[in-house]
């Protein structure tokens, strides 16, 4: 049975050396890697293979990561003026809820994996990217830190006109990252569905609220 393997690893080994010199255009690279990629996954929970599916954007920024080449000015320009016209703002006019509430978001990485049910409430899993609170000793480093997020862009009252841009932004930047960096790594919470709009402000205040833990 080892040799058996040894052998049919040699075989595939040769076919990809020698695949290597016909002359394939990168398209054509990209769409065999692709259907190795889908092949390689199945459908569980409630993940499913749609999640592998790409938006024009996403292959855009794919492309310029595989190539090494910046995307190109325009092209970014029109992913991230297509991700804020996509903005949905707060049916009521509210941008933030409790913080108490934004914390456990911020704390949860629940829902939306394989092992959890459709029952389950996502959570938007912040501390995997960003650190929030001086208190945390466990948080990523993907992202930039959100400690005194609020207090540093000096808001000192979230309802009044002078915070209006940096909360507007704010909500925009959760809702649909894509506006403001055509490739961010940043999940789009609103816009994919991975949090609905009162999670989103109870987010908002964790950040914003001058009374939040986050901007003392």
């Amino acid at each position: 049975m080892k040799k058996t393997i040894v052998a049919w690893g040699a075989v595939a080994l040769a076919g990809m050396l020698a695949g290597c010199g016909t002359g394939r255009s990168a398209a054509e690279y990209d769409k065999m890697t692709a259907e190795v990629i889908k092949a390689s996954f199945v459908d569980r929970g409630i993940a499913k293979l749609d999640r592998l599916e790409q938006d024009e954007a996403r292959k855009a920024c794919w492309e310029s990561e595989v190539t090494g080449k910046p995307l190109d000015e325009k092209v970014a320009k029109a992913i991230e003026e297509a991700a804020l016209k996509s903005v949905k703002w707060p049916s009521d006019g509210k941008f933030l809820g409790d913080w108490k509430e934004g914390e456990k978001i911020a704390q949860s990485g629940r829902g939306l994996t394989w092992s959890d049910d459709e029952k389950t409430v996502n959570g938007g899993n912040c501390y995997n990217c960003h650190q929030i609170d001086k208190k945390e000793i466990s948080y990523g480093t993907l992202g930039p830190s959100l400690w005194n997020y609020g207090k540093l862009r000096g808001v000192t009252d979230p309802n009044s006109p002078a915070a209006k841009p940096i909360i507007e932004y704010t909500w925009a930047k959760i809702w649909n990252s894509r506006a403001f960096n055509a490739c961010t790594k940043m999940p789009s919470a609103g816009h994919r569905g991975i949090l609905n709009e009162q999670q989103i402000k109870h987010v908002m205040a964790l950040l914003l609220d001058p009374k939040s833990p986050v901007n003392q």
